[in-house]
């Protein structure tokens, strides 16, 4: 049972790190139903550059987490002016590739950097050690994942709910023309949305630094791996990106713990989840809680 509970918990952690990156991933969809193949690469930009100033510059690990945000997020947002913002109105599938070349793109500026290849750890800032309860351990870094991954899914909640930027977004989501006519700015709010993905694929990366280090190929394969989790819940659902998100860790822990053993090689954990997405889209097309759209004909 301890075993079971251990899988349970571990999944969480790394389910909570595909929540924060699939959270990202749904936000600007949802703004501008533009699938963003270039998230993995903004996760990377994250983690890499807290790691820089607190090895390099030898600043306080949470203030480079607050600038590594700010700057990671000014990429994101300068990403969409540059290079998203000339296709509006273009074929969604021109979109697509854009993002598809600019993820070639920010993977070869990184590889020029002593970032590129290699192996990372940010240095150690929380106590060694962690707690049990019922036979489970947990350690500080995986406590600082769930944390964190919780305040910032409160925090954007907040935003959408209350804020005025957050109607602002919402109201783009559900109808474009009815917000331009409200007098809601269609460009802001699509750059908005990829700075505030670029908000949250940082925060991705540092939580994945501060538990299992740094590494460029690991990095991007979780801008990949969330898309599971986000076709789970719904492409444009951020609750269904939570859960999607946490579904998708602890089946990938469960399938480790018990699959592997009995399967020569192992590797069940990169495929099961996609197992278990294939038989939920099969009865939920949408996802779990995406928007079913009627088309007249």
């Amino acid at each position: 049972m301890s075993y079971l509970l251990q899988l349970l918990v571990s999944g969480l952690v790394v389910g909570s790190i595909y929540a924060l990156a699939a959270l990202g991933f749904v936000l600007i969809y949802k703004a501008s139903r533009v699938i963003n193949f270039a998230h993995g690469q903004f996760i990377a930009i994250g983690a890499f550059t807290v790691y820089a100033l607190v090895v390099y510059l030898k600043l306080n690990v949470w203030l480079a987490f607050g600038l590594a945000l700010l700057f990671t997020a000014l990429v994101a947002f300068l990403v969409e002016k540059l290079f998203l913002k000339p296709l509006v109105g273009q074929p969604i599938i021109s979109v697509i590739m854009v993002t598809i070349g600019l993820a070639s793109l920010l993977d070869g500026l990184i590889h020029l950097t002593p970032f590129g290849g290699g192996n990372f750890s940010l240095p150690r800032f929380l106590p060694e050690g962690g707690v049990s309860f019922l036979g489970v351990s947990v350690s500080y870094p995986q406590l600082l994942a769930v944390l964190l991954t919780a305040l910032f899914l409160a925090g954007f909640g907040w935003f959408f709910q209350r804020s005025t930027l957050g109607a602002a977004m919402r109201a783009v989501a559900d109808d474009q023309m009815a917000a331009m006519s409200l007098g809601v700015s269609v460009e802001h709010v699509f750059a908005l949305a990829w700075a505030a993905a670029g908000i949250t694929a940082a925060a991705a990366g540092f939580i994945v630094g501060t538990v299992s280090g740094i590494n460029l190929e690991s990095l991007v394969a979780i801008g990949l791996k969330v898309f599971p989790a986000v076709i789970l819940g719904g492409l444009d659902s951020i609750p269904g990106a939570v859960i999607g998100g946490i579904v998708i860790g602890i089946l990938e822990n469960l399938a480790t713990g018990y699959l592997d053993p009995l399967v020569p090689g192992g590797g069940t954990a990169e495929v099961f989840p996609f197992v278990v997405l294939l038989l939920v889209l099969w009865f939920k097309p949408h996802g779990l809680f995406g928007t079913e759209e009627i088309e007249r004909v």
